[in-house]
């Protein structure tokens, strides 16, 4: 009987295993299909190419880099040694390694947090629309803001009709420290853990966007349930890009910026991002000046 059991179990977790693996697998594969992890890369070399769209990058620069090397500082002076004391126990000599990933995502963390709240929310704003502006995607952005005439996409930008982005949820900081003990499994965990912060942070790219476009929080839900895989691709890349430190605030920017191509290009098609969206990346790269 107890033979039995045994199998029966065994039978019901390769069940499983395979269900998670064809899961898995569609993911990937609807990743690859929208081409969601090219625009983390597209939104750095847009920005560097379009000066226009420095302005509020160097209006917040200051502020944020002395926030970001206080953290930093902080952290690592305060933190490294306790939280090294307790993952050498399950990680060994990794620990040395893994308490720097760990320490460099909870100061991004941290970062974020204060940042977008009270430093860089409105040049964020101004960086997603005029990056939109710049695309020709006026229409959607003249929804959320009033725009000037001329050929500069921030100086076009004008008053604010619809409120800007949502400010850091509560949810998002308690599901960070429900996962933070995530680390304490070798490497894997640390993996894991990345990989469940750049999910959250995928399904926030597009808030700006959904706004824009007046949607609901259930067709906002039913969007993202949808694409779950690009965005979860985007918000790991984006999530690693903004780990580095000292260049942590550029890459905000230039995450802004990838987010509000990959709208641009949404917009543009009118169709699911799934849909073609990969071939086409290389022609509308091309047309994007």
């Amino acid at each position: 009987m107890s033979s039995g059991f045994v199998s029966n179990v065994q039978a019901k977790a390769q069940d499983v295993a395979k269900e998670d693996y064809e899961k898995a697998r569609f993911l990937l594969s609807d990743a690859a299909r929208s081409g969601a992890y090219l625009y983390p890369f597209r939104g750095i070399l847009y920005f560097i190419t379009h000066k226009a769209l420095w302005k509020p990058f160097y209006s917040r620069i200051l502020p944020t880099l002395g926030l970001t090397a206080g953290v930093l500082a902080s952290m690592f002076f305060f933190t490294y040694l306790p939280q090294l004391a307790i993952l050498v126990f399950v990680n060994g000599p990794l620990a040395v390694f893994t308490t720097v990933l760990l320490i460099l995502n909870e100061s991004s963390t941290i970062v974020n947090i204060i940042s977008r709240n009270f430093l860089l929310q409105d040049a964020l704003l101004d960086t997603f629309d005029g990056t939109l502006v710049a695309r020709n995607a006026t229409g959607v952005v003249s929804e959320g803001r009033q725009l000037k005439s001329g050929s500069d996409p921030i100086a076009r930008l004008g008053k604010i009709i619809k409120n800007p982005f949502s400010k850091f949820s509560p949810k998002a900081i308690v599901r960070y420290i429900m996962y933070l003990p995530l680390n304490f499994i070798p490497v894997v965990g640390t993996v894991i853990f990345i990989l469940l912060q750049g999910r959250t942070r995928g399904s926030s790219v597009h808030g700006r966007y959904f706004q824009l476009k007046g949607w609901s929080s259930s067709q906002q839900q039913d969007w993202l349930e949808r694409h779950t895989g690009p965005y979860a691709t985007f918000g790991v890349l984006a999530t690693l890009l903004e780990m580095i430190p000292v260049l942590s605030m550029f890459f905000v920017f230039t995450n802004t910026v990838g987010a509000a191509l990959w709208a641009a290009d949404i917009e543009q098609r009118n169709t699911q991002m799934t849909q073609g969206t990969a071939p086409n990346l290389r022609e509308s790269a091309k047309k994007a000046d």
